[in-house]
């Protein structure tokens, strides 16, 4: 008989203390979530804002509750079996599947790399002026050396203290006037629209904040965790782990997507309150938002606007190139992990140097970064619909999670947000023939 792995399994990981100091315990879902803020995200909150004024940020509170079902079935799955989502695919399904989404999520993190390189170089830019190609490769070499050479427990650490860069967004909307009775009642009486420019930008919501590449980290990060604890073994090896295992996920997944939808509320706000008011309407890059705050909110609300796109982007680039490298480091039977020796490892961290630099290099192509970020939106919502559709199918398979299959409401949240994200992907390509 399956049981319910919130009820069942008594006790806790010894690693895991019934009061543990909240760094200790947000970790994974913490990452996850405040990564989902990157520079293409901004781009996008940024365009909502600047487009349609508050009439968008009901999307944030309807997706949050969505992210979080989706992001903490993927943290149960790698918890619970030992091996991420490539893993578990390629244990379970077709081959011909598991090559087709890991090659789309491969290309889809390559382009937003590239994109979101090039905004953080053009945001260094603007804030202090120089040589924007030479930054660009700045940042990506950063990124590259930090994720193979630093200490995995110190760079984890590193990555937490990053998302407090996130807090930039939060800041602006007490620097700004706000109408905060009108804000109030968009929240809670959107004004929806059934125009395409309007669809199109909600499609562009839920394709920003619910992505393939934080489905594949959070559970791969799980993983890591097990690794990294010597007490500590996969849920199904160790079932008086779960109940306190099963805690702590849920506290960092909600607290991790929490921060994340809260901040790019903050940033529709922002762009709401400044842009959309004075007319500025057509905002397609993160860098051309925080430019044109500058004359409007002042120098102070732009100074960190740009500092905010350089800290969301160097915490967005190694899950961008490492859930890359996990991905297929599970589909061809590599030695995967961060916490592993760099000569330990070779091809996964061959593979995140390789989509780095092809990140970088796409910043010296004629490419426009506009459209590498629509194509990589769209590849992003081609991916999320069958590996969402796996994900649940894993998460209630007793073959997969043993006595740990998801609880019954946590699966039909799950199943809602796929959902959403079917009519996301119909959304999309209805907009391109309206």
């Amino acid at each position: 008989m399956v049981k319910d792995a919130d009820h069942d399994a008594a006790g806790s990981s010894p690693e895991t203390p019934q009061r543990a100091s909240a760094l200790a315990v947000l970790g994974p879902g913490l990452i996850t979530g405040a990564s989902d803020d990157d520079p293409s995200g901004i781009a996008t909150y940024s365009q909502a804002g600047a487009q349609f004024g508050y009439g968008l940020g009901w999307v944030m509170l309807f997706s949050w509750p969505l992210m979080c079902a989706i992001q903490e079935i993927s943290a149960r799955i790698g918890r619970v079996t030992g091996h991420g989502i490539a893993g578990n695919i390629k244990k379970y399904y077709s081959r011909p599947l598991l090559y087709g989404i890991c090659g789309l999520l491969v290309a889809a993190n390559t382009i937003n790399i590239g994109a979101d390189i090039g905004a953080m170089a053009a945001a260094l830019k603007l804030l202090v002026g120089g040589p924007q190609l030479l930054y660009a490769a700045a940042f990506g070499l950063l990124s590259v050396l930090l994720e193979i050479f630093a200490r995995y427990a110190n760079y984890v650490a590193v990555l937490k203290w990053l998302t407090l860069s996130l807090l930039a967004y939060v800041a602006t909307v007490f620097i700004v006037p706000i109408p905060w009775l009108t804000l109030a009642h968009d929240l809670v009486v959107p004004a929806i629209s059934f125009k395409p420019a309007y669809l199109t930008v909600v499609v562009a919501i839920f394709g920003t904040t619910i992505s393939p590449y934080l489905f594949f980290w959070q559970a791969e990060e799980e993983v890591e965790d097990v690794k990294e604890r010597p007490a500590a073994k996969p849920l199904e090896r160790a079932p008086r782990q779960a109940k306190g295992e099963f805690r702590r996920i849920r506290l960092d997944t909600y607290i991790g997507m929490a921060l994340s939808n809260l901040v790019a509320l903050f940033i529709i706000i922002t762009t709401a309150a400044t842009l959309n008011a004075h007319g500025i309407t057509d905002i397609q890059t993160s860098a051309q938002a925080a430019e044109a705050l500058r004359p409007i909110a002042g120098r102070f609300v732009f100074l960190i606007f740009g500092l905010g796109i350089i800290g969301t982007g160097l915490l967005a680039l190694p899950v961008l190139a490492g859930s890359a490298a996990y991905a297929l480091g599970e589909t061809f039977g590599w030695h995967v992990g961060l916490a592993r020796r760099p000569m330990h490892a070779k091809a996964f961290n061959g593979t995140i140097a390789f989509a780095t630099f092809i990140g970088i290099a796409l910043n010296f192509t004629p490419l426009d970064p506009v459209k590498a970020l629509f194509w990589s939106a769209v590849i992003n919502g081609v991916v999320a619909v069958p590996v969402m559709i796996i994900m649940m199918l894993m998460s209630h398979n007793v073959r997969v999670m043993g006595d740990f299959v998801v609880p019954p409401f946590l699966r039909v949240v799950g199943w809602v947000a796929t959902g959403v994200m079917i009519l996301t992907a119909a959304g999309m390509f209805a907009t391109w023939s309206a």
